[in-house]
């Protein structure tokens, strides 16, 4: 008898020859490289180092586009973002030390987001490896130490025949839910030797699926079935997972008011009877959710934004659909369901009783008047027009990545971002830097649309060098950078608690003149002329820089 376990694949006469007589003139790196072709890799991002030459010069033997960035940080960003647009796990090319630690923060956002990142760094010659201070140049003692608390998984590669295997094992971890980044590591005598392994052709490309438990589905199928007002919380793992589509038809279904988390911009559509958008920060929108008698949370853990900053006390039954483990009621009690979004949400769609209520839509409705009224009496003129002039001009299919800054923590609240996938910013992590080569890495992924970056001029600072990027590879990205002079969110908030800010205040430069002296065309703008300015700028092919010098405010926090 024979078992399906026990079918193995014959290689052809052809396969046999090809692989007894590999080419000549390979080496480990070019083994990365096959095994990146051969699981569907198209791009890669990075920087090369010393270490890593090896994998480098491997790239110039193969069909693979490399896209170099000009700090490690800011290529894992771009990766992040080349992750999240295209569902693949974007690989970033790394050098040791110096140069894989700089991408720690890029890691991290990845990580918080759910996006797929597969890092491959170089390591010091094999014989310095172990805890010995042998004084390689960016010796560390442990380098995949460092990463351990920030990358779901560590690969740790030896010799060259574990390269293919260990690189496919990253891959399955990265774009298994929780999608996330993950770490390789090489060693630099393993990348440089020559190898008479065959040519990497194949590869299980397909990571495993997360399927929830059906007794639990079939227990949160009863609940919502006979909620008297039923609630959604749509985080981001709706959008990570591709599962709008379904959240929808099981908000409609069970007639459950939907509000989507930072995270989760546009994965319910804006203008929705049963829409409360994205005003998760608004104490009348967290009073409504903490009303409900269940609670569906999809694809949220629930945290600092997700909650109103911790203010959240729910006080129906909570059912929270979540992929990574940790999170599962990690904040508050529920019926705790680990698995992919898009999965429960379907076993749910099957078993769910649909249910009538003429009073959602009102109750909806009420809410989102009582919030427009109390962000209309803080006279915020300014900070709603220009948010407004941003969405009018950007067409309604370009994705727009925003750094931390004051117009992003608008957006997250009150823009409407058209759709699932679309608008995305570094919330998850929470650092400085993101937009712009995030941006780049976006429209890497698909050049047929533009792409908008927001910044403020400090998160700017940090990824400037990145215009030369935009220019050398002509991508289709135009950079907003709102000029306050500083770190205006932290000049509130410093302002708000101890009278005055300290250190916030930044000397910067002409941002215009310096766009110009990279090639990349620039223009500063008003309040008045934005949404134009703008609408030019992104109807233009490649890079574009528009500058809009202003002091925005955030509106009054309701958690205080």
């Amino acid at each position: 008898m024979t078992h399906d376990h026990d079918l193995v694949l014959r290689p052809t006469e052809a396969q046999t020859a090809a692989a007894l007589n590999p080419p000549a003139g390979r080496n480990g790196g070019d083994l990365v490289v096959e095994t990146l072709a051969a699981l569907g890799t198209t791009t890669v991002f990075g920087l090369p180092g010393q270490h890593a030459l090896g994998m480098f010069d491997a790239l110039r033997r193969s069909d693979l586009r490399y896209v170099g960035l000009r700090v490690e940080n800011n290529a894992g960003f771009a990766a992040d973002a080349y992750g999240r647009i295209t569902g693949e796990a974007a690989p970033l090319l790394l050098s040791t030390g110096p140069g894989a630690l700089t991408s720690l923060a890029a890691l991290q956002e990845a990580a918080a987001a759910s996006a797929p990142v597969l890092a491959i760094s170089s390591q010091i010659p094999s014989a310095g490896l172990g805890g010995g201070r042998h004084g390689h140049l960016h010796e560390l003692p442990d380098q995949s130490a460092s990463f351990r608390g920030v990358v779901k998984s560590v690969h740790t590669v030896r010799t060259q025949s574990q390269i293919p295997s260990a690189i496919e094992a990253a891959w399955k971890s990265a774009l298994t839910a929780p999608h996330g980044p993950v770490w390789v590591e090489i060693p630099q005598d393993v990348l440089l030797a020559e190898t008479s392994i065959p040519v990497v052709t194949g590869g299980d490309a397909f990571p495993e699926e997360l399927p929830p438990r059906v007794e639990l589905t079939a227990v949160a199928a009863e609940l919502l079935s006979k909620a008297a007002r039923p609630a959604i919380i749509a985080g981001g793992g709706v959008v990570r997972s591709d599962a709008s589509g379904k959240l929808r038809r099981l908000a409609e279904a069970l007639q459950a008011p939907v509000v989507c988390t930072p995270g989760g911009k546009g994965a319910f559509p804006w203008q929705h009877p049963l829409s409360l958008q994205s005003w998760i920060e608004d104490r009348y929108v967290t009073d409504f959710l903490e009303e409900a008698d269940v609670l569906l949370v999809v694809g949220s853990g629930l945290g600092e934004l997700s909650s109103n900053y911790h203010t959240f006390k729910p006080r129906g039954r909570v059912i929270q659909i979540e992929a990574d483990l940790g999170k599962l009621e990690s904040n508050h009690p529920a019926l705790g369901i680990h698995a992919d979004a898009r999965l429960a949400l379907q076993a749910l769609l099957e078993t769910v009783s649909p249910r009538t209520d003429e009073t959602a839509a009102e109750r909806v409705r009420e809410v989102l008047r009582r919030v427009a009224d109390r962000i209309a009496s803080q006279e915020l003129t300014l900070e709603q027009d220009v948010l407004a002039a941003v969405r009018r001009a950007l067409p309604a299919d370009s994705p727009s990545f925003w750094d931390m800054t004051i117009l992003a923590y608008w957006a997250w609240s009150a823009f409407d971002a058209k759709g699932p996938n679309l608008l995305h910013s570094a919330q998850g992590a929470g650092g400085l830097g993101y937009g712009f080569p995030a941006a780049l890495g976006a429209a890497v992924a698909d050049g047929s649309r533009p792409v908008l970056a927001v910044s403020g001029d400090g998160g700017a600072l940090y990824s400037i060098a990145e215009l030369a990027t935009a220019r050398q590879y002509d991508l289709n990205v135009t950079w907003l950078i709102v000029d306050d002079g500083g770190y205006g969110i932290l000049r509130e908030y410093m302002t708000d608690a101890f009278g005055e800010a300290t250190a916030t205040e930044l000397t910067r430069p002409d941002y215009v003149a310096l766009a110009e002296s990279f090639g990349v065309p620039g223009v500063r703008s008003s309040a008045e002329t934005l949404e134009a300015d703008l609408a030019k700028a992104l109807s233009e092919p490649g890079p574009s820089v528009v500058v809009l010098p202003a002091v925005l405010r955030m509106f009054a926090p309701t958690h205080l």
